[in-house]
């Protein structure tokens, strides 16, 4: 089941998403910007977004559980957040990996193309991804 995550999951998601300040996850989590996959009544991914330059949804951070991870988990997320997204009139989403992360190889699978990149210092190269969604009407 993927739901959007609630203030009972905060603490699930506090002691997971290491990637973001507590005070902010609890904010994102209130604005509806965090998807969560529950499996036999226990968390196992979620999916957290912004908007990128305040006009384009972003998906900051896709994470499964490593027990969960090649059950179609992933997919679902970003399935459920890309119906979403179009729902509300959006028609492109995007999202960004390091060159050296499998994901990449998920987001590319899923739709998403190259659409550039940069690098951050002292990190691997960030690759930009782009999706329309206009196409899933």
């Amino acid at each position: 089941m993927i739901r959007l995550a609630g203030e009972d999951d905060l603490a699930f998601l506090a002691a997971h998403d290491r990637h973001i300040a507590a005070q902010e996850l609890a904010h994102v989590v209130q604005a509806g910007r965090v998807y969560i996959a529950w499996e036999a009544d226990a968390p196992v991914g979620w999916l957290r977004w912004g908007l990128f330059w305040d006009n384009t949804p972003f998906m900051n951070l896709l994470f499964v559980l490593p027990q969960a991870r090649g059950q179609g988990v992933a997919a679902a997320l970003v399935a459920r957040w890309e119906a979403d997204m179009h729902a509300q009139g959006y028609g492109v989403v995007m999202t960004s990996t390091a060159s050296d992360e499998d994901a990449q190889g998920l987001y590319r699978h899923l739709g998403y193309r190259a659409v550039g990149g940069f690098l951050p210092e002292g990190e691997p190269y960030e690759l930009m991804f782009a999706k329309r969604l206009d196409a899933q009407a």
